[in-house]
């Protein structure tokens, strides 16, 4: 515990340095990457549920309790050793240098691009509000990405294995009237995000998860909400996120939204632990976050069950404008 809390203030210092480092040469002002400690977090309403009933979810909702416990999430980046070399070598070079520009788009979100001409096809990590996630550049070193905002003065902070990277900023006066909620760890985890809108059930239309997402005009214009993949799940560590979005200011229907975490037992992370950290932000609030660590069950006959985590975060309430 005690390394892993050394090794998260470090991973945390290395941000704020690198965001003070790239404030001095463009002239911002600095924010700091986590916005908010986090808080205890109270596991409970988790279900169990065999493959053979439900090959991709569980059939029901029913809850018991099991063992989990917290700790600091493990979030790891950097480059390969035999890589760290070739990016020194890049960033020496006098036209490598690094850009990067946002732009607000609908539904309070912002469209990221990345020029990073000598970085091409290399791994690189995007920090905003303390969410993270793993990206690979193009061949060109070209990045573009959309990613839901969690500050109204969103600042976004490019940063590549050796140190070298860019920052962006944009104004999000929209924000406050959506709630965001983000799932964030390690590619490979087997977690994943699901929202049940307005009382329907799995597999419903109302139903927003990785294999249905929602629209974001449709929630731009009050209708439903929807959920943001961020990360390249397929490169080795990668930091990954889900988030979920609801336009909780503009809704055109009033009830709630039922939020959980799903955790499935793979081959990968069966009787290992899996870390993980959830973000929260309500309006105008503060941003919570709150860490995990859920011990999966063991390899044999586990794999390919599913754990149902309800109680991670609470629902949002909706109320009709």
């Amino acid at each position: 515990m005690e390394r892993l809390k050394t090794y998260l203030l470090a991973v945390v210092t290395a941000c704020a340095a690198l965001a003070i480092g790239f404030v001095m040469q463009h002239g911002a002002t600095p924010q700091p990457v986590l916005s908010a400690e986090a808080a205890p977090l109270v596991v409970s309403g988790i279900t169990e549920t065999s493959s053979a009933l439900s090959p991709r979810l569980p059939a029901t909702r029913a809850a018991y309790r099991v063992p989990a416990q917290l700790s600091l999430a493990a979030l790891r980046t950097g480059p390969a050793p035999d890589r760290a070399a070739s990016l020194q070598a890049a960033a020496a070079s006098p036209d490598c240098m690094v850009t990067a520009r946002a732009k607000v788009g609908i539904g309070a979100m912002v469209a990221l691009e990345v020029m990073a001409p000598c970085y091409r096809s290399e791994r690189v990590t995007i920090h905003h509000q303390g969410m993270m996630f793993t990206e690979i550049t193009r061949p060109d070193g070209n990045l573009r990405v959309s990613v839901p905002a969690l500050a109204e003065s969103a600042l976004f902070i490019v940063s590549f294995g050796n140190g070298d990277g860019a920052i962006a900023r944009a104004e999000v006066p929209v924000l406050p009237y959506y709630d965001r909620v983000v799932l964030q760890g390690q590619g490979g985890s087997g977690l994943g995000l699901h929202a049940l809108e307005f009382g329907a059930g799995y597999r419903d239309e109302g139903h927003v998860w990785s294999e249905r997402t929602g629209d974001v005009a449709r929630a731009a214009q009050g209708d439903g909400g929807f959920l943001t993949r961020l990360g390249n799940s397929l490169v080795p560590g990668a930091l990954v996120a889900e988030v979920y979005s609801f336009p909780t200011g503009a809704a055109k229907r009033e009830g709630s939204v039922a939020l959980s975490v799903e955790a499935e037992v793979t081959a990968g992370n069966c009787g290992t632990t899996v870390e993980a950290q959830m973000l929260d932000r309500r309006g105008s609030g503060r941003l919570g976050v709150n860490d995990l660590s859920l011990d999966m069950p063991a390899c044999d006959g586990g794999v390919g069950d599913f754990l149902v985590l309800n109680n991670l975060v609470e629902d949002l309430k909706i109320a009709a404008r």
